[in-house]
């Protein structure tokens, strides 16, 4: 019996700590566009998914044996990665917004060997972008987690959001005179911000959130769970954990939040997991 990730969103720290993965590598080579977008509730697998995507592009084989894409990918091609999350701390005001941008862009530079000169976060990242490709010979690929979440956390406060909004789309408008440096950009978040409001300046965005090819990307599919978790849910009434747990949808098959599946496994009794407010929040605001 495998360990239950609770809590972790590193494909390395899953792999070789010994916890269960539900196999989502087949939606890698899918990606044949250059820009993605994707929106899910939390605690629903992003994270993990770009993070799957980092090690993919670095041309880690190692950490996908057994797995679909270990026989489904050029291996001999290595990707610089820019990854940038928003996902921790509270993000309350634009100092802190501008520090964690400043922050995030410097470590990746400095663990890169590459000296930067711009000061403004956006052109940090612009300037950042184009030596990874002149050092490596080779595009970039960009990976931007919980995109929206700056916005979120000052939700209440609505001169402070809106300065937000404002620092997130000069930095993401980097990306749009991008293309010949750029391999591939996917970003996640919990909400679907309209183009206009913050992504005016990078219209080529493909927005998979409905897309039914998408549409298991994350979550657990009923095969997934009863697949992987077999052993851990072996003394369960499959019909009443579906009744429970399963119903979440994208236009595709239905899924499993995965937090949820990983709780239940562990307590060892049906309880609402699911049923947070953190999800109608999320539904109230993409409709």
């Amino acid at each position: 019996m495998k360990y239950l990730p609770i809590g972790i969103q590193t494909f390395r720290d899953i792999i070789e700590g010994g916890f269960y993965y539900v196999d989502k590598t087949h939606f890698i080579p899918k990606l044949t566009s250059k820009y993605y977008f994707l929106s899910r509730p939390r605690r629903f697998g992003k994270s993990l998914f770009l993070d799957t995507l980092k090690e993919a592009f670095s041309g880690n084989k190692e950490l996908f044996k057994g797995f679909y894409l270990y026989d489904n990918w050029d291996w001999e091609k290595r990707y610089p990665i820019i990854k940038i999350s928003f996902a921790s701390g509270n993000i309350r005001t634009s100092d802190i917004l501008l520090d964690l941008m400043t922050s995030q862009v410097n470590r990746i530079s400095e663990k890169e060997q590459i000296k930067l000169k711009e000061k403004r976060p956006s052109q940090m990242f612009l300037e950042l972008i184009q030596k990874l490709y002149e050092k490596y010979n080779q595009q970039v690929v960009v990976l931007i987690d919980e995109y929206d979440k700056p916005i979120l956390d000052a939700i209440e406060n609505i001169e402070v959001a809106k300065e937000n909004r404002e620092i997130l789309k000069d930095f993401y408008s980097v990306l749009k005179g991008m293309d010949p440096y750029l391999k591939l950009a996917f970003l996640t978040g919990v909400s679907r911000f309209s183009k206009v409001s913050i992504f005016s300046g990078l219209n080529q965005l493909q927005d998979i959130t409905l897309n039914e090819e998408f549409s298991t990307v994350c979550g657990y599919t009923q095969s997934e769970l009863e697949s992987v978790f077999e052993d851990r849910l072996k003394d369960f009434d499959k019909e009443k954990i579906k009744q429970w747990y399963n119903g979440y949808s994208w236009l595709g098959e239905s899924v499993y939040n995965p937090f949820d599946i990983l709780l239940l496994s562990q307590k060892k009794g049906l309880e609402p997991f699911g049923l947070k407010q953190g999800h109608l929040r999320f539904l109230l605001r993409c409709f």
